[in-house]
């Protein structure tokens, strides 16, 4: 299967990242910005963009539109905010998706999200673990526990967020991911 996309949404994911990992940047705290930079962009980067590709792969697999719209106005808010206090709320944006979907292909489709950076924190993990360079265990550490708050917040069964899908769709799979997402939150504050 090819994957459908245009310019526009390349565009919009870019500026997503840049933003969202600056948001983040602020965030880390670290007297060297450029440092901080530098890890959230390897790590929020992935974390977000992988999300989000994985939403958008799967809702293209049962034949929909599916594109990425960043949203400026949450994105300007989560880097004031984070300036400010040190703390990020991100809401970059989302995959739309149009077309027919049964609730079990929407359930599949909000699910993606959540498995895929649960996946992800396998691969920082294993690169915080197995990294004697102190840059990439930081970006090892971060990029899992990162990935892990990404997973578990999404599953909150309430909005647009991805777990009122998944719930909708099979109480099952929302449990065991709910439990794979807060366990991975667990296991990556140990790293």
């Amino acid at each position: 299967m090819r994957l459908r996309t245009s310019s526009t949404e390349m565009r919009e994911l870019l500026i997503a990242w840049i933003f969202i990992s600056l948001a983040f940047s602020f965030a880390i705290g670290s007297d060297n910005l450029l440092l901080s930079m530098v890890v959230s962009l390897s790590t929020i980067g992935p974390a977000f963009i992988f999300h989000e590709l994985a939403h958008k792969v799967v809702a293209q697999r049962y034949g929909c539109w599916a594109e990425f719209r960043m949203s400026l106005q949450m994105l300007l808010f989560a880097v004031v905010i984070a300036y400010l206090s040190g703390m990020v709320f991100a809401a970059p944006g989302a995959v739309m998706i149009s077309g027919q979907v049964t609730r079990d292909q929407n359930g599949k489709i909000s699910v993606s999200g959540a498995m895929t950076n649960l996946l992800m924190v396998g691969l920082f993990a294993s690169i915080a673990i197995l990294s004697s360079n102190p840059l990439l265990y930081q970006i090892g550490r971060f990029g899992a526990l990162i990935n892990a708050w990404i997973a578990a917040f999404n599953m909150i069964p309430f909005g647009p967020l991805d777990g009122k899908k998944v719930l909708a769709w099979d109480k099952s799979a929302y449990v065991a991911t709910v439990l794979l997402a807060v366990g991975a939150v667990f296991g990556t504050g140990l790293l």
